[in-house]
């Protein structure tokens, strides 16, 4: 397929799979605590993974380790755990529109630590989305409760991702991307997140209980389709465009997350859709540099 194409054609897809996530995660918290399901979520896709990783273990990148590891632990265990933490306080709606915030640090963390250029529109883009997500954190949910904590969780998760995009654009982009999903989940940290499960209770708490199993569904789906296969379709968008685009599908994922949130019963106030469309505002704006910049390279 032209790469082009392929491109946004995952962009979409990958939009339909997050935006889906807030939601799946809502439901398991329903049956399981927050570390139970971060835990369940990492492990079930590691070990589907592990025969690809098995098989392509030749493949294994010795020499870029420490980089796995970092793009593994940022991008597939930590904010596995704090996604779920954060939507005990708030709703899945807010959850996905925080997470649209991501192109912001990808700017951020390629500036400072990988030195991608930064423009002035794209500084000025984070300013306003930045505004946006600070009108959302003083809000409050829907009774009006104070909730900054569980946006700064939000915010630090959506900052490990961007970590994690940057890393894998940098160091690891010669992996293909189902063979690196498999590295990422089944060696580098199916053991973290079978003793992480251990420690959460769950072999304690887990009995033959008709609602426990369909926790375990939820915690599944979003595993399978949020994580395993998400993560494939992310490495491989990586490897076919920069990391700024690849984030952009943040900019579609809160619609998508606000449909789910509103058909199970959610409520956005005045001020927290102002918040959102604010935050969309400045990813907007920032994203139409980039454009401009691809047009006048066509025309050359």
């Amino acid at each position: 397929m032209n790469p082009e194409k392929e491109k946004w054609i995952l962009l979409v897809v990958l939009s339909v799979i997050w935006g889906s996530s807030f939601i799946l995660i809502k439901k398991s918290l329903e049956h399981f605590n927050p570390y139970e399901v971060g835990a369940l979520r990492v492990l079930i896709a590691g070990l589907l993974l592990l025969p690809v990783a098995v098989l392509n273990i030749k493949k294994f990148p010795r020499k870029h380790l420490k980089w796995l590891i970092l793009a593994a632990v940022t991008g597939n265990f930590i904010p596995m755990f704090l996604f779920p933490i954060a939507e005990t306080a708030i709703s899945s709606s807010i959850a996905g529109i925080i997470n649209s915030m991501m192109p912001i640090f990808v700017i951020v963390v390629g500036a400072l630590v990988w030195k991608f250029e930064t423009t002035k529109r794209q500084i000025i883009g984070v300013m306003i989305s930045f505004t946006g997500a600070c009108i959302l954190a003083f809000s409050g949910g829907e009774g009006g409760e104070f909730k900054l904590i569980p946006i700064l969780l939000l915010l630090l998760a959506t900052f490990c991702y961007a970590i994690s995009t940057t890393t894998v654009k940098s160091k690891l982009g010669n992996i293909p991307a189902k063979i690196l999903s498999a590295f990422v989940f089944s060696f580098v940290l199916i053991i973290p997140s079978a003793v992480s499960l251990v420690f959460a209770g769950f072999f304690n708490d887990f009995k033959n209980d008709v609602n426990l199993w369909a926790g375990l569904g939820f915690v599944s789906l979003l595993s399978i389709f949020g994580t395993g296969l998400a993560m494939m379709l992310n490495y491989r968008l990586l490897n076919i465009s920069t990391p700024l685009f690849a984030s952009t599908v943040t900019l579609l994922m809160p619609v998508v997350a606000i449909i789910w949130g509103v058909i199970d019963g959610e409520t956005l106030t005045l001020l927290q859709c102002i918040g959102a469309l604010i935050i969309l505002a400045g990813l907007i704006f920032l994203r139409q540099k980039s454009s401009v910049t691809a047009l006048k390279k066509l025309k050359k």
